[in-house]
């Protein structure tokens, strides 16, 4: 995610109205060290100190794993923010599309892991996330010539449920939250399933469209 000085969007000194494009010209431009890289560069140094906090005292000690929900928590809400903060006011850097989605994935990733590491999550769980995850990363490379799929409603839905369902695994919960965070977990993997089958339909008809288009023109 990155950032465009209003001095440089067009030499008039005005800032870019909130969702406009820019050209090649000023993406380029794009200051790294703006709020919404610098956010992303936070997301990436806390997924370190998250893994120590978590394996703290052998994983299981309440208090160092209130710890690391709370660097799990920020980190998800770093993530809403420079996302927002990106599409508003036009923070766009060659760093901030590489970065994001990697700090994200490093996350999440790192977080289920370690959680079925200790026991606490079936590793099957993890191998099905982190599997449509990478599945759909390389999924964006097969058809990235042929245009870009927006995320989608579900994907949105589906990225809430997990972040829930990681936190409450986080937390040392007992009784009827334990039981809670089983079912929401249930929902974040129906969710991950689903939205990955949608999303490869559409890469399918994307590539299918950019296919005929390009046999048209020969």
């Amino acid at each position: 995610m990155t950032g465009v000085p209003a001095s440089a969007a067009g030499g008039t000194g005005r800032r870019p109205a909130p969702g406009a494009k820019l050209g090649a010209a000023a993406v380029n431009q794009a200051s790294l060290w703006n709020i919404a890289n610098i956010l992303t560069m936070i997301r990436l140094v806390l997924v370190p100190g998250f893994v120590l906090l978590l394996l703290a005292d052998g994983g299981y000690d309440p208090v160092w794993r209130a710890w690391a929900w709370a660097a799990f928590a920020v980190a998800m809400i770093t993530d809403i923010f420079d996302g927002h903060l990106a599409r508003t006011y036009n923070l766009v850097t060659d760093f901030g599309k590489i970065a994001d989605p990697i700090a994200d994935k490093a996350i999440m990733g790192s977080a289920l892991i370690c959680l079925s590491w200790l026991g606490d999550l079936p590793w099957w769980v993890t191998g099905v996330i982190l599997g449509r995850e990478l599945g759909i990363t390389l999924m964006r490379f097969w058809v990235i010539r042929y245009g870009v799929i927006p995320a989608s409603r579900g994907g949105k839905m589906k990225t809430l449920a997990q972040g829930t369902a990681v936190g409450m695994y986080v937390l040392a919960l007992t009784g009827a939250l334990a039981t809670m965070r089983f079912w929401v977990m249930a929902l974040a993997v129906v969710l991950t399933v689903l939205t990955g089958l949608d999303y490869i339909r559409q890469a399918v008809v994307l590539r299918r469209k950019g296919l005929a288009a390009e046999r048209a023109s020969a």
